[in-house]
């Protein structure tokens, strides 16, 4: 027989939970189980039970928290496969509605509007009720909206940008809260490890989006069914969710379970977030990154598309079902690059680490920069060699795909974390790839109006517009040197808090 110890919800109290046989663990009522001692008498006086504590969790528990993230994790891929699947049929909408660039870029621009306007509210909402049923309904939501706009009809173009400004709500929830569930589950390394690949669904979820669908347009010989895989998908994930995640207690697996049970106010959680000088930083660098992968994920298919025009490679899509061929190209490059970036970003940080704890945020920063030169590339390579362009393309994402998200778990307390995702999502969005979308369209379609209506000329100002992105991924790197000077100071306040 074995007892049982735990730490009782007075100060300094203890008590026996039960006997049981083949030494197993319990729960008290105000406490969880501190040791497990293997005779019929307590500790000895002055020794803390906290001290004959078992080392290691018990392993279906690990493998439960693992497959929650995974989960989770397939639910963020589906987030940004919905998102991108449009870009993969752009050029089919245009022709189908009849709407320039602008219009097009429009599409995007009040998806995230919406976006960026709901992330705040989820997050208000995702630092105070139960996270997993918020995030099933979000996905249920977009699901349900995505599958009826694919009936929508030429003369309904308007209908088509409400649309995705519905979606753009269902997204947000989960984009703010799924990542503060998996900062609950686990913690230090394994966090880290866990948030990557979670992060890492985005350039795979973004390719897997172009590639859905351009193929499912293609066999179907109607765009308006690439419209219809996502949400089916969506439908199994939200299911999955509220079945086999876990309802995390916020700061438990830090041992702060009972030090956070008091909780401030909305507005002094802002305030506390604006006065972190690496956490206003990086949203800033974050917003960089936003502004660029936005429109030039939105665009560059296209771009390429009127490049090869130019060269007299393709001819110019007058009629439904258009090309697939760069759609698909450059998602299988996202989802290649999406890999590669994560890879040599771990390792550059893991050997950076070695001589400095500034590490993340330096190598960020000189991520972005060298994206900068990738981008300027990209346009001098299209005009005369495509292969070039996407030799370009892949060292754009593999550089830009730096970005460590997880760095946010560290300098920011978990009960703010949710607020502080769903704030740092409205800054970036709002500054970023909320505008940048229809900016580019609407610099583009400006410049064609000056000019004679030629494919060169529709090459050309695409491709003038789209170079205001590398200038802004400058200043992103700017910023991400800024958050390391203030990394360790905000690390450590929120670690003594």
């Amino acid at each position: 027989m074995i007892e049982i110890w735990i730490k009782g919800g007075g100060e300094g109290e203890s008590g026996i939970c039960g006997h049981i046989e083949r030494g197993c663990c319990g729960r008290g009522a105000e406490g969880e189980v501190q040791t497990l001692s293997g005779s019929m008498n307590p500790p000895p006086a002055g020794k803390s039970p906290e001290r004959l504590a078992p080392r290691h969790k018990p392993r279906s528990l690990g493998r439960a928290r693992v497959a929650a993230a995974g989960i989770l994790s397939v639910g963020n891929v589906l987030n940004y496969l919905d998102r991108y699947t449009v870009a993969g049929v752009l050029l089919d909408i245009q022709q189908h509605f009849g709407v320039k660039d602008s219009g097009a870029g429009l599409l995007q621009t009040v998806f995230i509007c919406s976006f960026m306007v709901a992330a705040p509210i989820f997050g208000y909402l995702g630092d105070r009720f139960n996270r997993k049923i918020i995030l099933s309904c979000g996905i249920f939501f977009w699901s349900a909206i995505t599958f009826s706009s694919s009936f929508i009809t030429e003369q309904y173009f308007w209908l088509l940008v409400l649309s995705r400004g519905l979606v753009g709500i269902g997204e947000a929830s989960y984009s703010t809260i799924a990542p503060t569930i998996i900062g609950d589950l686990f913690t230090k390394n394994t966090r880290t490890l866990m948030l990557s690949v979670f992060y890492f669904a985005i350039p795979l979820g973004s390719g897997l989006g172009y590639i859905t669908g351009s193929s499912v347009k293609q066999v179907a010989g109607d765009w308006h069914w690439a419209l219809r895989v996502s949400p089916l998908l969506g439908m199994i994930t939200g299911t999955l969710i509220l079945i086999f995640v876990p309802v995390a207690k916020r700061g438990n697996v830090e041992q702060l379970g009972g030090q956070l049970k008091a909780r401030t106010s909305w507005l002094r959680d802002m305030k506390a977030l604006l006065r972190n000088r690496s956490y206003v930083f990086s949203s800033l660098a974050t917003s960089a990154v936003s502004f660029a992968t936005g429109a030039l994920g939105m665009w560059i298919p296209l771009y390429l598309h009127r490049a090869q025009v130019v060269q007299k490679t393709v001819e110019t899509c007058s009629s439904e079902p258009c090309g697939t061929k760069d759609s698909l190209i450059f998602g299988a490059i996202t989802c290649f690059t999406g890999f590669l970036g994560v890879i040599t970003g771990a390792g550059a940080t893991k050997w950076c680490r070695l001589k400095t704890q500034r590490a993340d945020p330096l190598v960020c920063a000189v991520g972005m920069l060298g994206s900068a030169i990738f981008i300027c590339l990209i346009f001098v390579a299209a005009k005369s060699s495509i292969v070039g362009a996407y030799v370009s393309i892949v060292g754009y994402f593999t550089s830009i795909v730096c970005v460590f998200p997880s760095s946010l778990q560290y300098v920011v307390i978990p009960t703010r974390r949710a607020t502080a995702v769903a704030l740092q999502s409205f800054t970036s969005h709002l500054l970023g790839d909320a505008g940048s979308p229809y900016l580019i369209g609407f610099i583009s379609d400006l410049i064609q109006q000056s000019t004679k209506e030629s494919p060169l000329w529709e090459f050309l100002s695409l491709g003038y517009a789209l170079m205001l992105c590398p200038f802004v991924v400058v200043l992103g790197g700017m910023f991400f040197l800024a958050t390391a000077l203030f990394f360790l100071n905000d690390r450590t306040k929120a670690e003594q808090q």
